[in-house]
């Protein structure tokens, strides 16, 4: 089966990760969203790893819907915070919290720290059949000292990658795309599924 007609399930109901696969995909794959295959399901997310997160996304939707598809989970690792808000990102100020939420949050615990090192990073699981395999993508960065930048959503205001110098928000997304997180692990997904 050619790569161009292959179909697979991305298992989240965050529209911007959707659209931003999707952009970083191009015509490789169909990317399906969960409600393309009447999923409307509130998957847990109880490890806590990334990759045991995107794992515990993927087999629910394989294993309820008999669909090959890939999960991914993300987080902002930041070294003066020990790696926090890491496998939390999400919900990071709590279980209703918004993304303006969880950056003041962040930013509050930052105040007066020098050592604004951070990375973030994406591990995708991929199920397809019997076969399961995981994909890493990291980009490396700091924290800034306050939000800039309105493109983007989670942390992208308050992250600055290294290799651009300015926040994810502040850039475009194919430009954010080539260097983040996600872009990296989704290439190497592409990459791997076009080798087939």
């Amino acid at each position: 089966m050619s790569a161009s007609k292959r179909e697979l399930v991305f298992a989240t109901n965050n529209p911007h990760k959707l659209e931003e696969i999707r952009r970083i995909a191009g015509d490789a794959i169909r990317i399906l969203s969960l409600d393309d295959i009447g999923c409307h399901d509130d998957i847990p997310e109880t490890a806590d790893t990334l990759e045991g997160n995107s794992l515990i996304k993927a087999r629910w939707v394989k294993d309820r819907y008999g669909k090959d598809c890939f999960a991914d989970d993300t987080g902002l690792l930041v070294d003066a915070l020990d790696g926090r808000p890491g496998v939390m990102s999400a919900r990071y100020a709590g279980p209703e919290c918004s993304p303006d939420d969880n950056m003041n949050l962040l930013l509050k615990e930052m105040e007066g720290i020098a050592d604004r090192k951070a990375r973030f990073v994406t591990v995708i699981t991929l199920i397809e059949a019997d076969t399961i395999r995981q994909f890493r993508g990291e980009v490396a960065g700091k924290i800034a000292l306050e939000r800039d930048g309105n493109s983007g959503f989670g942390y992208d205001p308050i992250f600055i990658a290294d290799e651009s110098g300015i926040s994810f928000a502040s850039m475009t997304p194919d430009a954010k795309n080539s260097i983040s997180h996600r872009g990296r692990a989704t290439r190497q997904l592409i990459d791997h599924l076009l080798r087939d």
